[in-house]
Protein backbone atom coordinates (compact mmCIF):
# COMPACT_ATOMS: atom_id res chain seq x y z
CA UNK A 1 0.00 0.00 0.00
CA UNK A 2 0.72 3.65 -0.64
CA UNK A 3 -1.23 7.02 0.53
CA UNK A 4 0.06 10.01 -0.52
CA UNK A 5 -1.30 14.01 0.21
CA UNK A 6 -1.72 14.91 -3.39
CA UNK A 7 -2.63 17.88 -2.38
CA UNK A 8 -4.18 20.47 -0.10
CA UNK A 9 -5.70 24.05 -0.20
CA UNK A 10 -3.64 26.81 -0.26
CA UNK A 11 -4.14 30.47 1.21
CA UNK A 12 -4.64 32.26 -2.43
CA UNK A 13 -1.95 35.45 -1.02
CA UNK A 14 0.61 31.99 0.16
CA UNK A 15 -0.04 31.12 -3.84
CA UNK A 16 0.90 34.78 -5.13
CA UNK A 17 4.03 34.53 -3.06
CA UNK A 18 5.06 31.59 -4.29
CA UNK A 19 4.32 32.74 -7.66
CA UNK A 20 6.51 36.17 -7.15
CA UNK A 21 9.60 34.47 -5.71
CA UNK A 22 9.52 31.03 -8.51
CA UNK A 23 10.41 31.47 -11.96
CA UNK A 24 7.42 30.90 -14.14
CA UNK A 25 4.99 28.48 -13.99
CA UNK A 26 1.68 27.62 -15.00
CA UNK A 27 0.98 24.57 -13.35
CA UNK A 28 -0.34 26.81 -9.95
CA UNK A 29 -3.86 25.17 -10.85
CA UNK A 30 -6.68 22.50 -9.62
CA UNK A 31 -6.74 21.53 -13.19
CA UNK A 32 -3.56 19.36 -13.04
CA UNK A 33 -5.27 17.11 -10.38
CA UNK A 34 -8.33 16.92 -12.24
CA UNK A 35 -6.49 15.79 -15.74
CA UNK A 36 -4.48 13.16 -13.93
CA UNK A 37 -6.92 11.77 -11.86
CA UNK A 38 -9.24 12.10 -15.12
CA UNK A 39 -6.84 9.36 -16.73
CA UNK A 40 -7.12 6.59 -14.31
CA UNK A 41 -9.53 4.40 -15.55
CA UNK A 42 -7.33 3.92 -18.64
CA UNK A 43 -3.58 4.89 -17.74
CA UNK A 44 -1.68 2.06 -16.21
CA UNK A 45 0.78 4.54 -14.64
CA UNK A 46 0.44 5.12 -10.95
CA UNK A 47 -1.13 8.10 -10.16
CA UNK A 48 1.52 10.03 -8.97
CA UNK A 49 2.99 9.60 -12.54
CA UNK A 50 -0.08 11.03 -14.04
CA UNK A 51 0.01 14.38 -11.43
CA UNK A 52 3.43 14.68 -12.62
CA UNK A 53 2.76 14.37 -16.08
CA UNK A 54 -0.31 16.75 -15.80
CA UNK A 55 1.58 19.55 -14.35
CA UNK A 56 4.42 18.87 -16.79
CA UNK A 57 1.82 19.90 -19.62
CA UNK A 58 -0.54 22.09 -18.38
CA UNK A 59 -2.08 23.26 -21.91
CA UNK A 60 -2.44 19.20 -22.85
CA UNK A 61 -3.92 18.84 -19.41
CA UNK A 62 -6.77 21.68 -19.62
CA UNK A 63 -7.57 20.26 -23.34
CA UNK A 64 -7.54 16.80 -22.12
CA UNK A 65 -10.22 18.16 -19.01
CA UNK A 66 -12.56 19.70 -21.90
CA UNK A 67 -12.65 16.59 -23.93
CA UNK A 68 -13.46 14.66 -20.84
CA UNK A 69 -15.83 16.67 -19.69
CA UNK A 70 -17.70 18.27 -22.54
CA UNK A 71 -17.12 15.63 -25.46
CA UNK A 72 -17.51 12.18 -22.78
CA UNK A 73 -19.78 13.78 -20.50
CA UNK A 74 -17.74 12.66 -17.63
CA UNK A 75 -18.04 15.99 -15.43
CA UNK A 76 -17.36 14.66 -12.00
CA UNK A 77 -13.36 14.51 -13.21
CA UNK A 78 -14.45 18.45 -12.41
CA UNK A 79 -14.79 17.52 -8.21
CA UNK A 80 -11.25 17.38 -7.67
CA UNK A 81 -10.58 20.67 -7.90
CA UNK A 82 -11.90 22.62 -5.08
CA UNK A 83 -12.15 26.20 -4.48
CA UNK A 84 -12.47 28.25 -1.40
CA UNK A 85 -14.56 31.90 -1.62
CA UNK A 86 -14.55 34.94 0.84
CA UNK A 87 -17.79 35.92 -0.09
CA UNK A 88 -17.88 39.41 1.87
CA UNK A 89 -20.96 42.11 1.72
CA UNK A 90 -23.43 39.43 0.77
CA UNK A 91 -27.31 40.48 2.15
CA UNK A 92 -29.25 38.08 4.22
CA UNK A 93 -31.35 37.64 1.39
CA UNK A 94 -28.43 36.05 -1.10
CA UNK A 95 -27.00 33.90 1.61
CA UNK A 96 -30.02 32.30 1.54
CA UNK A 97 -29.70 31.66 -1.88
CA UNK A 98 -26.04 30.91 -1.48
CA UNK A 99 -26.53 28.33 1.05
CA UNK A 100 -29.35 26.21 -0.93
CA UNK A 101 -26.66 24.16 -2.71
CA UNK A 102 -26.05 21.31 -1.10
CA UNK A 103 -22.71 20.16 -2.14
CA UNK A 104 -20.37 23.06 -1.03
CA UNK A 105 -19.50 23.68 3.10
CA UNK A 106 -20.68 27.19 4.50
CA UNK A 107 -19.22 28.98 7.44
CA UNK A 108 -21.44 32.17 7.92
CA UNK A 109 -21.05 35.18 10.24
CA UNK A 110 -23.82 34.64 12.73
CA UNK A 111 -26.06 37.29 14.19
CA UNK A 112 -26.07 35.48 17.29
CA UNK A 113 -22.51 36.34 18.59
CA UNK A 114 -21.37 39.46 16.36
CA UNK A 115 -23.20 42.89 17.22
CA UNK A 116 -24.65 44.33 14.03
CA UNK A 117 -22.66 47.60 13.22
CA UNK A 118 -25.81 48.19 10.54
CA UNK A 119 -24.27 47.26 7.27
CA UNK A 120 -27.14 46.90 4.89
CA UNK A 121 -27.11 46.07 1.12
CA UNK A 122 -29.18 48.42 -0.84
CA UNK A 123 -30.51 46.66 -3.86
CA UNK A 124 -29.39 48.11 -7.71
CA UNK A 125 -33.96 47.37 -8.22
CA UNK A 126 -34.45 49.51 -5.51
CA UNK A 127 -32.45 52.44 -6.95
CA UNK A 128 -33.58 51.91 -10.59
CA UNK A 129 -36.91 52.75 -8.91
CA UNK A 130 -35.86 55.89 -7.25
CA UNK A 131 -37.38 54.38 -3.72
CA UNK A 132 -33.97 53.99 -1.98
CA UNK A 133 -35.08 57.29 0.42
CA UNK A 134 -37.89 55.22 2.18
CA UNK A 135 -35.55 52.05 2.17
CA UNK A 136 -32.94 53.69 3.97
CA UNK A 137 -35.24 55.40 6.44
CA UNK A 138 -36.66 51.80 7.01
CA UNK A 139 -33.61 50.14 7.46
CA UNK A 140 -32.43 52.97 10.31
CA UNK A 141 -35.55 52.75 12.22
CA UNK A 142 -35.32 48.58 12.13
CA UNK A 143 -30.98 49.35 12.92
CA UNK A 144 -32.06 52.07 15.95
CA UNK A 145 -34.38 49.51 17.57
CA UNK A 146 -31.91 46.64 17.00
CA UNK A 147 -29.54 48.82 19.07
CA UNK A 148 -32.29 49.84 21.64
CA UNK A 149 -33.49 46.25 22.23
CA UNK A 150 -30.50 44.89 22.96
CA UNK A 151 -29.04 47.21 25.82
CA UNK A 152 -32.60 46.13 27.17
CA UNK A 153 -31.78 42.33 26.43
CA UNK A 154 -28.54 42.52 27.48
CA UNK A 155 -29.89 43.88 31.16
CA UNK A 156 -32.65 41.49 31.44
CA UNK A 157 -30.75 38.48 30.71
CA UNK A 158 -27.79 39.14 32.91
CA UNK A 159 -30.42 39.80 35.61
CA UNK A 160 -32.72 37.05 34.94
CA UNK A 161 -29.66 34.41 35.16
CA UNK A 162 -27.38 36.16 37.69
CA UNK A 163 -26.05 33.11 39.30
CA UNK A 164 -24.53 31.93 36.20
CA UNK A 165 -23.50 36.00 34.81
CA UNK A 166 -21.00 35.92 38.50
CA UNK A 167 -18.97 33.98 36.25
CA UNK A 168 -17.11 35.97 33.46
CA UNK A 169 -17.10 33.05 31.57
CA UNK A 170 -20.65 32.53 31.07
CA UNK A 171 -20.89 36.04 29.68
CA UNK A 172 -20.46 35.40 25.65
CA UNK A 173 -23.26 33.05 25.98
CA UNK A 174 -25.97 35.39 27.86
CA UNK A 175 -24.50 38.35 25.49
CA UNK A 176 -25.05 35.96 22.59
CA UNK A 177 -28.61 35.55 23.98
CA UNK A 178 -29.49 39.48 23.92
CA UNK A 179 -28.37 39.72 20.31
CA UNK A 180 -30.27 36.54 19.00
CA UNK A 181 -32.88 38.40 20.21
CA UNK A 182 -32.44 41.79 19.32
CA UNK A 183 -32.03 40.65 15.52
CA UNK A 184 -35.17 39.78 14.80
CA UNK A 185 -35.92 43.80 14.22
CA UNK A 186 -33.27 43.82 11.62
CA UNK A 187 -33.63 43.28 8.02
CA UNK A 188 -32.95 40.77 5.65
CA UNK A 189 -30.75 43.24 3.38
CA UNK A 190 -28.21 42.96 6.23
CA UNK A 191 -24.69 42.31 5.35
CA UNK A 192 -23.21 39.38 6.29
CA UNK A 193 -20.14 37.57 5.43
CA UNK A 194 -19.18 33.47 4.71
CA UNK A 195 -16.52 31.17 3.42
CA UNK A 196 -17.23 28.98 0.77
CA UNK A 197 -15.38 25.89 -0.26
CA UNK A 198 -16.94 24.11 -3.55
CA UNK A 199 -15.67 21.88 -6.00
CA UNK A 200 -15.76 22.96 -10.02
CA UNK A 201 -18.83 20.90 -10.74
CA UNK A 202 -20.98 22.80 -7.75
CA UNK A 203 -19.53 26.20 -8.48
CA UNK A 204 -20.39 25.45 -12.32
CA UNK A 205 -23.70 24.50 -11.26
CA UNK A 206 -24.30 27.26 -8.77
CA UNK A 207 -22.81 29.88 -11.73
CA UNK A 208 -25.40 28.63 -14.15
CA UNK A 209 -28.20 28.27 -12.12
CA UNK A 210 -28.28 31.72 -10.48
CA UNK A 211 -27.25 32.83 -14.49
CA UNK A 212 -31.18 33.06 -14.68
CA UNK A 213 -32.14 34.86 -12.14
CA UNK A 214 -33.22 38.23 -12.52
CA UNK A 215 -31.90 39.37 -9.06
CA UNK A 216 -29.21 42.35 -9.29
CA UNK A 217 -27.22 41.34 -6.63
CA UNK A 218 -27.02 37.64 -7.67
CA UNK A 219 -26.14 38.82 -10.76
CA UNK A 220 -23.38 40.91 -9.74
CA UNK A 221 -22.54 37.67 -7.17
CA UNK A 222 -21.79 35.32 -10.05
CA UNK A 223 -19.97 37.41 -12.28
CA UNK A 224 -17.08 37.91 -9.79
CA UNK A 225 -17.31 33.62 -8.89
CA UNK A 226 -17.32 32.93 -12.86
CA UNK A 227 -14.50 35.52 -13.46
CA UNK A 228 -12.54 34.59 -10.34
CA UNK A 229 -12.75 30.84 -11.07
CA UNK A 230 -11.99 31.29 -15.11
CA UNK A 231 -9.08 32.61 -14.33
CA UNK A 232 -7.48 30.05 -12.34
CA UNK A 233 -9.59 26.61 -14.09
CA UNK A 234 -10.77 27.50 -17.45
CA UNK A 235 -10.69 24.11 -18.59
CA UNK A 236 -13.37 22.73 -16.16
CA UNK A 237 -15.85 25.72 -15.92
CA UNK A 238 -17.62 24.77 -18.94
CA UNK A 239 -21.40 25.22 -18.93
CA UNK A 240 -22.08 28.51 -17.26
CA UNK A 241 -25.55 29.77 -19.84
CA UNK A 242 -28.86 28.96 -18.04
CA UNK A 243 -30.44 26.48 -20.37
CA UNK A 244 -34.52 27.15 -20.79
CA UNK A 245 -35.44 24.60 -18.73
CA UNK A 246 -33.51 26.95 -15.70
CA UNK A 247 -34.38 30.15 -16.63
CA UNK A 248 -37.88 29.26 -17.31
CA UNK A 249 -39.08 26.14 -15.98
CA UNK A 250 -40.40 27.71 -12.58
CA UNK A 251 -42.04 30.59 -13.81
CA UNK A 252 -43.85 28.21 -16.32
CA UNK A 253 -44.65 26.02 -13.39
CA UNK A 254 -46.32 29.26 -11.51
CA UNK A 255 -48.18 30.60 -14.28
CA UNK A 256 -49.97 27.13 -14.94
CA UNK A 257 -51.03 26.82 -11.39
CA UNK A 258 -52.67 30.14 -11.03
CA UNK A 259 -54.74 29.31 -13.53
CA UNK A 260 -55.38 25.53 -12.42
CA UNK A 261 -56.40 26.67 -8.74
CA UNK A 262 -59.66 27.87 -8.60
CA UNK A 263 -59.19 31.94 -7.38
CA UNK A 264 -62.42 31.88 -4.97
CA UNK A 265 -60.49 28.35 -3.71
CA UNK A 266 -56.83 30.19 -3.41
CA UNK A 267 -58.33 32.87 -1.63
CA UNK A 268 -59.90 30.39 1.08
CA UNK A 269 -56.43 28.81 1.46
CA UNK A 270 -54.72 32.03 2.11
CA UNK A 271 -56.92 32.96 4.90
CA UNK A 272 -56.56 29.37 7.01
CA UNK A 273 -54.69 29.83 10.44
CA UNK A 274 -50.59 28.74 9.49
CA UNK A 275 -49.75 25.64 12.23
CA UNK A 276 -46.14 25.93 12.61
CA UNK A 277 -45.25 22.58 12.61
CA UNK A 278 -47.41 19.85 11.01
CA UNK A 279 -46.52 16.36 10.40
CA UNK A 280 -48.29 16.04 6.83
CA UNK A 281 -46.95 12.39 5.50
CA UNK A 282 -45.01 10.00 6.79
CA UNK A 283 -43.51 5.84 5.77
CA UNK A 284 -46.66 3.90 6.51
CA UNK A 285 -44.71 1.23 7.90
CA UNK A 286 -40.92 3.18 8.65
CA UNK A 287 -40.27 1.29 11.56
CA UNK A 288 -40.50 -2.11 9.64
CA UNK A 289 -38.58 -0.69 6.83
CA UNK A 290 -35.88 0.31 9.35
CA UNK A 291 -35.43 -3.04 11.11
CA UNK A 292 -35.96 -4.65 8.17
CA UNK A 293 -32.63 -2.75 6.72
CA UNK A 294 -31.13 -3.61 9.33
CA UNK A 295 -32.14 -7.76 8.97
CA UNK A 296 -30.65 -7.27 5.04
CA UNK A 297 -27.40 -5.77 6.69
CA UNK A 298 -26.56 -8.59 8.97
CA UNK A 299 -28.83 -11.60 8.18
CA UNK A 300 -28.51 -12.63 4.96
CA UNK A 301 -31.99 -11.96 3.94
CA UNK A 302 -33.07 -10.58 0.78
CA UNK A 303 -35.40 -7.42 1.70
CA UNK A 304 -38.65 -8.79 0.98
CA UNK A 305 -37.76 -11.32 3.00
CA UNK A 306 -36.63 -9.54 5.82
CA UNK A 307 -40.02 -7.06 5.95
CA UNK A 308 -41.63 -10.75 5.73
CA UNK A 309 -39.81 -10.93 9.01
CA UNK A 310 -40.50 -7.94 10.33
CA UNK A 311 -44.14 -7.58 9.76
CA UNK A 312 -45.05 -10.61 12.06
CA UNK A 313 -42.61 -9.19 14.94
CA UNK A 314 -44.31 -7.74 18.23
CA UNK A 315 -43.56 -4.24 19.12
CA UNK A 316 -41.44 -5.76 22.41
CA UNK A 317 -39.14 -7.91 19.62
CA UNK A 318 -38.59 -4.75 17.07
CA UNK A 319 -37.29 -2.98 20.81
CA UNK A 320 -35.31 -5.39 21.21
CA UNK A 321 -33.99 -5.22 17.68
CA UNK A 322 -33.31 -1.72 18.02
CA UNK A 323 -31.70 -1.62 21.36
CA UNK A 324 -28.73 -3.51 20.00
CA UNK A 325 -28.34 -0.68 17.66
CA UNK A 326 -28.60 2.48 20.56
CA UNK A 327 -27.05 1.23 23.17
CA UNK A 328 -23.24 1.68 22.32
CA UNK A 329 -24.35 5.20 21.03
CA UNK A 330 -23.07 7.97 22.33
CA UNK A 331 -24.54 12.09 22.34
CA UNK A 332 -22.21 12.54 18.94
CA UNK A 333 -22.88 9.33 17.35
CA UNK A 334 -25.60 9.34 14.15
CA UNK A 335 -27.77 5.84 13.49
CA UNK A 336 -27.01 3.70 10.98
CA UNK A 337 -27.78 4.07 7.08
CA UNK A 338 -30.69 1.81 7.36
CA UNK A 339 -32.54 4.24 9.56
CA UNK A 340 -32.74 6.82 6.04
CA UNK A 341 -35.44 3.60 5.09
CA UNK A 342 -37.71 5.95 6.83
CA UNK A 343 -39.01 9.55 5.78
CA UNK A 344 -41.34 12.08 7.51
CA UNK A 345 -42.69 15.42 5.67
CA UNK A 346 -43.16 18.15 7.58
CA UNK A 347 -45.01 21.59 6.55
CA UNK A 348 -43.29 24.34 8.56
CA UNK A 349 -43.92 28.39 9.53
CA UNK A 350 -40.96 29.83 10.44
CA UNK A 351 -39.43 33.19 11.22
CA UNK A 352 -35.95 34.38 9.06
CA UNK A 353 -34.17 33.86 12.23
CA UNK A 354 -35.27 30.19 12.83
CA UNK A 355 -34.79 29.37 8.51
CA UNK A 356 -31.30 30.75 8.75
CA UNK A 357 -30.73 27.95 11.35
CA UNK A 358 -32.54 25.01 9.26
CA UNK A 359 -31.17 26.00 5.73
CA UNK A 360 -27.79 24.27 6.84
CA UNK A 361 -29.30 21.33 6.78
CA UNK A 362 -29.42 21.41 3.55
CA UNK A 363 -29.32 17.26 2.94
CA UNK A 364 -32.83 17.08 3.80
CA UNK A 365 -35.30 17.91 1.11
CA UNK A 366 -36.21 21.41 1.77
CA UNK A 367 -38.81 23.25 -0.04
CA UNK A 368 -39.44 27.26 0.82
CA UNK A 369 -41.89 29.60 -0.35
CA UNK A 370 -40.94 33.13 -0.38
CA UNK A 371 -41.62 35.36 3.04
CA UNK A 372 -44.99 36.14 3.32
CA UNK A 373 -46.52 39.51 5.83
CA UNK A 374 -49.39 37.32 5.89
CA UNK A 375 -48.03 34.84 8.21
CA UNK A 376 -47.37 37.29 10.59
CA UNK A 377 -44.18 37.75 12.63
CA UNK A 378 -42.67 36.07 15.17
CA UNK A 379 -41.68 38.22 18.56
CA UNK A 380 -39.19 36.76 20.99
CA UNK A 381 -40.33 35.36 24.39
CA UNK A 382 -37.77 37.88 26.05
CA UNK A 383 -39.21 40.87 23.79
CA UNK A 384 -42.73 40.39 25.86
CA UNK A 385 -40.56 39.98 29.30
CA UNK A 386 -39.54 43.31 28.76
CA UNK A 387 -42.90 44.41 28.22
CA UNK A 388 -41.60 45.71 24.19
CA UNK A 389 -44.28 44.51 22.29
CA UNK A 390 -45.79 47.62 21.55
CA UNK A 391 -42.60 49.11 19.99
CA UNK A 392 -41.36 45.84 18.38
CA UNK A 393 -44.95 45.94 16.40
CA UNK A 394 -44.65 49.28 15.65
CA UNK A 395 -41.25 48.37 13.63
CA UNK A 396 -42.62 45.73 11.93
CA UNK A 397 -45.81 48.03 10.94
CA UNK A 398 -43.25 50.41 9.42
CA UNK A 399 -41.58 47.25 7.43
CA UNK A 400 -44.70 46.35 6.11
CA UNK A 401 -45.81 49.54 4.91
CA UNK A 402 -42.58 50.00 2.97
CA UNK A 403 -42.19 46.80 1.85
CA UNK A 404 -45.97 46.92 0.51
CA UNK A 405 -44.74 50.06 -1.41
CA UNK A 406 -42.17 48.86 -2.79
CA UNK A 407 -43.81 45.30 -3.78
CA UNK A 408 -45.95 47.32 -6.14
CA UNK A 409 -42.34 48.82 -7.77
CA UNK A 410 -39.56 46.85 -7.97
CA UNK A 411 -41.44 43.14 -7.30
CA UNK A 412 -39.49 40.22 -5.64
CA UNK A 413 -36.54 43.03 -4.43
CA UNK A 414 -39.19 44.29 -1.80
CA UNK A 415 -38.43 41.18 0.22
CA UNK A 416 -34.81 42.69 1.54
CA UNK A 417 -36.91 45.37 3.67
CA UNK A 418 -38.16 42.34 5.67
CA UNK A 419 -37.08 42.05 9.35
CA UNK A 420 -35.61 38.51 10.97
CA UNK A 421 -39.27 38.37 12.54
CA UNK A 422 -41.14 37.68 9.03
CA UNK A 423 -42.19 34.26 8.37
CA UNK A 424 -41.98 31.86 5.35
CA UNK A 425 -43.74 28.54 4.84
CA UNK A 426 -41.48 25.86 4.62
CA UNK A 427 -41.66 21.88 3.23
CA UNK A 428 -38.94 19.59 4.80
CA UNK A 429 -38.83 15.87 3.73
CA UNK A 430 -36.58 14.20 6.38
CA UNK A 431 -35.43 10.08 6.87
CA UNK A 432 -35.23 9.29 10.60
CA UNK A 433 -31.52 9.63 10.66
CA UNK A 434 -31.63 12.92 8.88
CA UNK A 435 -33.46 13.83 12.21
CA UNK A 436 -31.54 12.68 14.20
CA UNK A 437 -28.72 15.16 13.22
CA UNK A 438 -31.23 17.89 13.08
CA UNK A 439 -32.44 17.07 16.47
CA UNK A 440 -29.58 16.36 18.12
CA UNK A 441 -28.07 19.63 17.22
CA UNK A 442 -31.22 21.85 17.23
CA UNK A 443 -33.21 20.90 20.25
CA UNK A 444 -30.03 21.20 22.61
CA UNK A 445 -30.07 23.77 24.90
CA UNK A 446 -26.88 26.05 23.42
CA UNK A 447 -29.01 26.20 19.95
CA UNK A 448 -31.61 29.52 18.84
CA UNK A 449 -34.87 29.30 20.72
CA UNK A 450 -37.29 29.11 17.86
CA UNK A 451 -35.30 26.62 16.07
CA UNK A 452 -34.84 24.20 19.07
CA UNK A 453 -39.09 24.33 19.25
CA UNK A 454 -39.50 23.91 15.94
CA UNK A 455 -37.18 20.67 16.11
CA UNK A 456 -38.79 19.57 19.23
CA UNK A 457 -42.22 19.14 18.01
CA UNK A 458 -41.02 17.80 14.78
CA UNK A 459 -39.69 15.33 17.31
CA UNK A 460 -42.46 14.74 18.81
CA UNK A 461 -44.61 13.99 16.27
CA UNK A 462 -41.59 11.38 14.46
CA UNK A 463 -42.16 9.53 17.91
CA UNK A 464 -45.48 9.20 17.87
CA UNK A 465 -45.36 7.63 14.08
CA UNK A 466 -42.36 5.87 14.97
CA UNK A 467 -42.37 5.00 18.73
CA UNK A 468 -39.40 2.52 18.34
CA UNK A 469 -36.42 3.81 16.57
CA UNK A 470 -37.27 7.88 16.94
CA UNK A 471 -36.93 7.25 20.93
CA UNK A 472 -33.86 8.97 21.12
CA UNK A 473 -34.02 11.65 19.37
CA UNK A 474 -33.26 14.87 21.34
CA UNK A 475 -30.86 17.53 21.81
CA UNK A 476 -27.41 16.81 23.65
CA UNK A 477 -28.05 18.26 26.53
CA UNK A 478 -31.44 15.64 27.07
CA UNK A 479 -29.45 12.51 25.55
CA UNK A 480 -28.28 11.33 29.09
CA UNK A 481 -32.09 11.14 30.38
CA UNK A 482 -33.14 9.79 26.95
CA UNK A 483 -30.61 6.69 27.46
CA UNK A 484 -31.26 6.50 31.02
CA UNK A 485 -35.29 6.13 30.14
CA UNK A 486 -34.20 3.43 27.30
CA UNK A 487 -31.37 1.51 29.22
CA UNK A 488 -32.16 2.03 32.55
CA UNK A 489 -28.56 3.21 32.86
CA UNK A 490 -26.48 6.29 31.87
CA UNK A 491 -24.32 6.59 28.53
CA UNK A 492 -20.41 6.53 29.05
CA UNK A 493 -19.89 10.17 27.23
CA UNK A 494 -21.61 13.50 28.86
CA UNK A 495 -22.20 16.09 26.93
CA UNK A 496 -20.60 19.32 27.96
CA UNK A 497 -22.51 22.07 30.26
CA UNK A 498 -23.77 24.91 28.89
CA UNK A 499 -22.52 27.27 31.63
CA UNK A 500 -19.00 27.29 33.34
CA UNK A 501 -19.91 26.81 36.97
Amino acid sequence: MKIILAGYNFDAEVIEELKKHSPDRQDITPETLSAAYARISRDPRPVDELRAVARAEVEKARRSNQNIIFKMGHHSVAEHAVFNFDLIGLSRLAIEEVEHFRLCSYTEKSQRYITLDGDFVLPEEIKQAGLEGIFIETIEAQNQAYRYFYERLREHVFKKYERQAANPKNHPILDGWAKEDARYVVSLATKGQLGMTVNARNLELMIRRFAARKNAEIQELVRHLHDLAKKVAPSIILFTEPSPYEAEMMDNVEEAASKLILKRRKKSLGKAEPEEVSLIDYSKKGEELIIAGLLFSTAGLSFKQALNEVSRWSQKKKLELVKKVFEHMEFYDSPPREFELAYLTYDLVVSASCFAQLKRHRMMTLLVQPYEPALGVTIPPSIKEIKEQKKFMEIVRQTERTWRLLKKKVGAASDYILTNAHRRRALVKANVRQLYHLSRLREDATAQWEIRQVSSAMSALARKVFPITASLLGGKDAYPDLYQKLFNRQPKMMPPALFTD
